[in-house]
């Protein structure tokens, strides 16, 4: 409550100049209509976040960062990060869409996606034995 402008402890000490009342009170009058302003932007702000759309927008954006980040870390020490191999892997999409590929290439995303969780198993398990 001290940093509210016109509610000072000591007004005037400190080579401050007194403010008549009448100064005083349109200043926290100012400071009530930004409240006010504050308190109807964050309602209309909750309001706006919890439509369904707005809710599966950002589900869609926390999920896809989790992903980013996880290969990012992956390729962390090779050097290469997610923004820089992004624009062969839309040429490579591209390509499989274009040859109607779908579903041989989710075969072999799976079939990738198997081998590397077996390696990180068995990597997981020679560490414990150690």
């Amino acid at each position: 409550m001290d940093n509210i402008i016109g509610l000072e402890k000591n007004p005037g000490k400190g080579g401050v100049k007194i403010d008549s009342v009448s100064e005083r009170k349109a200043r926290l009058l100012r400071q009530g209509d930004f409240y006010r302003v504050g308190i109807a932007h964050a309602k209309a702000q909750i309001k706006h976040d919890s439509r369904p759309d707005v809710l599966f927008h950002s589900a869609l954006d926390h999920a896809t960062w989790a992903v980013r980040s996880r290969i990012d870390a992956v390729l962390h020490p090779t050097g290469i990060s997610v923004a820089s191999i992004m624009p062969y892997a839309a040429t490579i999409v591209g390509f499989i869409t274009r040859r109607r590929l779908i579903k041989p290439a989710i075969g072999v995303a799976a079939v990738v996606g198997g081998v590397v969780w077996y390696l990180q198993q068995r990597r997981t398990r020679d560490a414990q034995t150690l």
